[in-house]
């Protein structure tokens, strides 16, 4: 495909809420791959509307490099950084009323997101046709972590009233 019909792909199936794609990138991301030899000009019999409609094909040196950057371990291994963690952390610095309307928003968000999940997730089995895929294993993850998740902020907003300092401060420091 070409980039105008990568990025179209990326849309349709929103990719961009897992992967930080954006629409530059993907044309920058195909030049790069092409001029390493991962990827070349697609034989479609048909000219391109322009360079933005070249249409690409794997190598097998493309393939091959997908499968080993596939076995590496830190795919496995790495830990998320969400920035709701981060605001979390510095929450006590924070007015109470902040914090609250912090974690009523953080709640309809993820009320929100489930909501796309599950339409996204209806969507994806219906093209498929079974739940044995990676697609529907993805979107039930998420699913399941932002379930989690509101599950969690609707127990610390009934527990919230009972936040207080640390008893032992200095336990860091030894």
């Amino acid at each position: 495909m070409h980039g105008y019909q990568a990025n179209a792909e990326l849309e349709r199936r929103e990719i961009r809420d897992w992967a930080g794609v954006s629409r530059p990138q993907v044309y920058y991301s195909l030049e790069k791959l092409a001029r390493a030899g991962l990827i070349k000009p697609a034989e479609t019999g048909e000219p391109a509307a322009g360079p933005e409609r070249l249409s690409y094909t794997t190598t097998a040196k493309g393939r091959a490099a997908l499968a080993i950057a596939l076995a590496r371990e830190d795919w496995a291994t790495q830990r998320d950084r969400p920035a709701f963690l981060t605001w979390l952390a510095l929450s006590w610095q924070a007015a109470p009323e902040t914090v609250r309307r912090q974690l009523h928003r953080r709640e309809e968000f993820l009320q929100k997101e489930i909501a796309r999940e599950k339409g996204t997730l209806a969507s994806v089995l219906q093209e498929v046709g079974h739940r044995y895929h990676e697609a529907v294993w993805m979107l039930e993850l998420m699913i399941e972590k932002f379930e989690s998740e509101l599950h969690w902020v609707r127990r610390v907003v009934r527990e919230i009233q009972h936040r207080g300092k640390a008893r032992h401060p200095d336990y860091a420091k030894s």
